[in-house]
Parts: structure tokens; C-alpha cells; sequence
């Protein structure tokens, strides 16, 4: 295949710089925030990953903000209608999004979209989440092993959406494979594992979190991680990488509001996130949805995403994968 993803790299990184200065000026006066709910927008489906996140971080941060935290889910397009709704309102600090990686370090490698959310969009908060994928088949496939499956021959993948992190590996992982493969994408983790459950389509990638029990309970089998390592929950699943496949994809979430967020509104809102964060019932519910913490700031939020980019483009330049070109 041949070699066709561009990158932008000096772009985000400009983009980047910028939204640390739009972070806010250090002059606006936070003593009266919050005076009201303050609006949490999840981007998936309610039971998806970032639903659990999102829920379980505002149930832990209303006595160290002072306020009500609501959550809101807004699904679809990968982040990008929840961000647009989001982003396009007043930077006062009473609505933020919990947005994904993959909207600014995937989606512009297999998307032309002019009408994109850059960086510069937004202000950055904080980072909360690091979570890996899992390539499942439903617990009665005649699909034992990764070979098996790519054995198969014509294929049709669930995605947890287009320009997803989910549709990045599995784009990856058959491009390499050279099998025959259409994806049919969904908004977000939960619609997509119930798509496997009932066989509307034969595999997908999706976050350890939204496969663990059905793994456990034998409803779905796991036939590769796209992580460097086995993941520690699921210690007998071989990672793509050990069977001849080394696609590596994560995704990260981090907590967004709209550009202009005076700087001393997103520093309080980000130190409340950080106490909820170190909460320890926050902890559990990570520990025990397999997702691990990601403490950043906004420049660090900010510095992965470009990072992400760069990383993801190279994999795909070095496997000789034309992201653009994939169905």
C-alpha cells in the first residue's frame, strides 16, 4: 500500500502553543466561582469508558470545587459534536468536555474535515486517562486466535467511531494483514460492544474497560491488546505486537473548556479536579475498570497530543499504511 498520510506536525505544534496562551489571562477574578452547577459533557453513550470517567470524577469533585457537578452525554463524530457545542459557549468555567486524543491525533490522519476543532479551540485543563484497546470477537466465533481471524478473510469491524482510536488499530492491524475489511462505525464503546455481543459485526477494538467483564463472563474473546506490554487484566492475551503486528494505539482524556477560560477560573477548576482525581473512591473505580490515571496539565495535555500525532503518523508512514485510502 502506498504511503500517503501528511503530517502537520508544526501546525499542532503552533496550535499548541497557542492554547496555552489562550488559557486564560491571569487577571480575571475567580472569587465568586463557582456560583453555580458547573456542566460536565461526556462524548460517548452513558456506559462507555469516558461515561464511567466522567461520573465517577464529578461524584468526587463537588466538596472540593463548592458546587454541583453535573454530567451531560453528548455522543457522536468522535468528540467533535459535544466539543463544537462545548467550545462555542462563554469561557466562564460553567461547561467543559471531557475530550479524547484520537479527535486531534487520529481523526485528521484518516478525515478530511475543514469544519475540525484544532487545539487552539479550546482551553486545556487537565489530563485524566490513559486506556488501552482490545481487539474482541463475540465468545462464539469460530475465531480462537488472531490467526484465525485473519484467516477469515472478509471482514466487517465495529469502531467506536470514524477517526477513532478503534478504527486507527484495526485499520493498522488488517492494512498489515492484507485482509479484506469493512468498518461500521458506532458512537462510542458501549454501542459498539453490544454491536459484537450480537454479531452485527464479526470483530472490534475497544477499550479494556467496556470488554473486561464480558471477557470474564465468556460473552466476548480477546484475541490481541494494541499496547506495548500485555495488559495486566488480561495477562493471557497476547499483545498485536507479539504476533507479527506492531500496532501500538492508546487513547488519553483529558478535561476542556472553551478557548479564553480566564486563568485563574481553569486553576481552580483544575485543583478541584486534582483533589476528586486523588479521591479514593475515584481510584477504585479506575483500578477496577483496568484504566490508568494521567495527571497533566494543560501544556502537558497539550505537548501529548502533538506527540500522539506525530507518533501515530509515523507508525502508519513505516507500515506503509494509507490511512486517507482505508474504507
Amino acid at each position: 500500500m502506498r504511503i500517503g498520510v501528511l503530517l502537520a506536525t508544526a501546525a499542532l505544534a503552533a496550535s499548541a502553543s497557542a492554547c496555552s496562551v489562550k488559557g486564560g489571562g491571569a487577571d480575571a477574578d475567580s472569587s465568586g466561582y463557582p456560583a453555580k452547577p458547573v456542566e460536565f459533557t461526556a462524548p460517548q453513550e452513558p456506559g462507555g469508558s469516558t461515561d464511567l470517567l466522567t461520573r465517577a470524577l464529578t461524584k468526587n469533585l463537588e466538596k472540593p470545587l463548592g458546587a454541583k457537578a453535573v454530567v451531560v452525554n453528548k455522543p457522536g463524530a468522535n468528540g467533535k459534536i459535544a466539543g463544537k457545542d462545548v467550545f462555542s459557549g462563554k469561557p466562564d468555567g460553567y461547561r467543559v468536555a471531557v475530550m479524547p486524543q484520537s479527535l486531534f491525533a487520529v481523526g485528521p490522519l484518516m478525515i478530511d474535515d475543514p469544519d475540525a476543532i484544532k487545539v487552539e479551540d479550546m482551553t486545556l485543563v487537565k489530563g485524566l486517562a490513559v486506556e488501552d484497546y482490545v481487539l474482541v470477537v463475540p465468545g462464539g466465533s469460530p475465531h480462537r486466535t488472531l490467526k484465525d481471524l485473519l484467516g477469515a478473510g472478509d471482514l466487517k469491524y465495529g469502531t467506536t467511531g470514524a477517526g477513532t482510536g478503534s478504527q486507527l488499530s484495526q485499520t493498522l492491524l488488517f492494512g498489515l494483514a492484507k485482509v479484506k475489511a469493512a468498518p461500521v462505525p458506532f458512537d462510542g464503546g458501549a454501542p459498539t460492544v453490544t454491536a459484537v455481543l450480537g454479531r452485527k459485526v464479526d470483530v472490534a477494538a475497544v477499550h479494556v474497560a467496556e470488554a473486561y467483564k464480558q471477557v470474564q463472563a465468556g460473552k466476548l474473546r480477546a484475541l490481541a491488546v494494541f499496547s506495548d506490554r500485555r495488559h495486566v487484566a488480561l495477562p493471557d492475551v497476547p499483545t498485536a505486537k507479539e504476533s507479527g503486528y506492531p500496532v501500538l494505539v492508546d487513547q488519553r482524556r483529558f478535561v476542556a473548556a472553551p478557548p479564553g477560560l480566564p486563568a485563574d477560573v481553569r486553576d481552580k477548576l483544575a485543583a478541584a479536579i486534582d483533589k476528586a482525581a486523588a479521591s479514593p473512591e475515584y481510584l477504585q473505580l479506575l483500578k477496577t475498570s483496568h484504566i490508568v490515571p494521567w495527571n497533566a496539565g494543560g501544556e502537558q495535555v497539550a505537548a501529548q497530543l502533538n506527540e500522539s500525532r506525530q507518533r501515530f503518523t509515523t507508525m502508519a508512514r513505516d507500515l506503509g499504511i494509507d490511512l486517507k485510502a482505508q474504507p
